[in-house]
């Protein structure tokens, strides 16, 4: 049985996590070195090393922690709710996610964008029943009429896409948008509550 981590050592840890999180998240997997997290955690390679043994094994913890993250919004959908809140709700919970962790959901895009060889079985795995899960009840919703027709998982695609943009593609969005709109978050809401009552009206 391992000894639980003194104080000292959580803060290590945590420390090298945040560090590679932001690295990761700048140079992807592959344009990533443990010199560059190890200097950005503060500490040196052989300390970083002896709390994880590899690049690898940093990444992988940053990707189990964040699966959880990412499934949790859709996880919360509420089968006896009232549809449309419900799908409204759930877009603004991933915008909420895009705004408070672009970090995270850039070190998300850049995993899949490899073809996700660190994270494939979970996305085949957990994420897959998730969706259908989640599929099969808007599907319910559809046949008792209270939402539209739509394909119900390139619907959650399409949250995915419109919420996730913002993170994926910060610097984009504030240079398009420019000075005149610092924070994007409040009418990207407006809009997409209004995109998607709009395609869900019956």
């Amino acid at each position: 049985m391992s000894k639980p981590r003194t104080r000292i050592q959580q803060r290590n840890s945590e420390a090298i996590l945040d560090a590679a999180l932001e690295v990761f998240s700048q140079h992807g997997f592959r344009g990533a070195t443990l010199d560059q997290i190890a200097e950005v955690a503060g500490l040196s390679k052989p300390n970083l090393l002896y709390y994880y043994p590899s690049k690898e094994a940093i990444h992988v913890a940053l990707l189990s922690g964040l699966l959880d993250t990412w499934l949790d919004p859709l996880r919360e959908m509420d089968p006896a709710g009232e549809p449309v809140e419900e799908l409204l709700a759930y877009v603004r919970r991933k915008l909420e996610l895009s705004r408070d962790f672009p970090r995270e959901s850039r070190l998300f895009a850049n995993e899949i964008l490899q073809g996700a060889p660190r994270i494939q079985e979970a996305i085949e795995g957990d994420l897959r029943t998730l969706v259908q899960e989640k599929a099969a009840v808007l599907t319910r919703w559809m046949d008792e009429g209270r939402i539209a027709r739509v394909h119900p998982v390139h619907l959650i695609f399409s949250i995915w896409a419109l919420t996730q943009h913002y993170a994926d593609f910060d610097v984009q969005v504030h240079a398009v948008l420019g000075p005149a709109e610092p924070d994007p978050y409040p009418e990207a809401h407006l809009y997409l509550e209004t995109v998607f009552r709009r395609l869900l009206a019956v």
